[in-house]
């Protein structure tokens, strides 16, 4: 886990990521139980982007919530960052992919200018940059005020009397699937690792309050392992 501190964290998430871009959708509905195209929908209902509007999509990794954006609001305008290649290449080939915006860039720099985007969201991103106070100071700066900023990701497994079950099946079973399905174990071994030394829904919702965001809600699910929180620029 070495390759996670300092400057090297970037090349590292880019490199795992790409390694497990192929299998990376099928991977999601397995681990998922089935459920993450109901928390997309949950997360872009969120953002509510107006006719016509324009969304980001940070971290897109193979587009699954911008291309969930666009199903939902045929008639906006949907750019897609990445810092993969191999992940948004995938994305592309995708049905529908081709009316998205691809762009490679880094979450802690985005490429675009203030007040571009009516709607910001990110699936699985924050957990994964080096500053996620600097991640979501950068999708404020982009958004447009009154604008939405909508956040999914996974969080440490909560103490309560399903926790070793949970526990059991992050540890064991994923790394098992990745290995076998998804071959790369150490990509979801990092899963697990990252997700249980992450932060607290309520302490990802102060972050998102200490960038300027307001009007922070969130909910969870899967059995309190995962959150997605939305609120607004001012």
């Amino acid at each position: 886990m070495k390759q996670l501190k300092g400057s090297g964290r970037n090349q590292y998430v880019r490199d795992m990521f790409g390694q497990i871009s192929g299998r990376y959708d099928l991977m999601n509905r397995l681990i998922s139980l089935g459920r993450a195209r109901s928390w997309r929908r949950y997360a872009v209902r969120k953002a509510a982007p107006p006719e016509g509007g324009r969304l980001l999509d940070v971290g897109s990794g193979t587009g699954d919530m911008a291309l969930e954006s666009l199903h939902r609001y045929p008639g906006i305008h949907v750019t897609a960052v990445d810092l993969s290649l191999r992940m948004m290449t995938v994305g592309r080939r995708r049905p529908a992919g081709r009316k998205v915006f691809w762009c490679n860039a880094d979450a802690l720099q985005l490429p675009f200018p203030d007040a571009t985007f009516d709607s910001v969201v990110s699936g699985y991103l924050v957990r994964n940059v080096m500053d996620v106070h600097g991640a979501f100071v950068e999708q404020m700066r982009v958004v447009k005020p009154s604008g939405s900023i909508v956040c999914l990701d996974t969080v440490p497994v909560p103490r309560n009397i399903i926790r070793k079950p949970i526990l059991l099946y992050l540890t064991i079973i994923i790394p098992l699937l990745g290995s076998v399905i998804g071959r790369n174990r150490a990509a979801y071994t990092y899963l697990h690792q990252s997700t249980q030394a992450f932060m607290k829904p309520e302490q990802l919702a102060a972050t998102m309050r200490s960038a300027g965001i307001q009007d922070i809600s969130y909910r969870r699910f899967m059995l309190g392992t995962m959150v997605i929180l939305s609120g607004t620029r001012p």
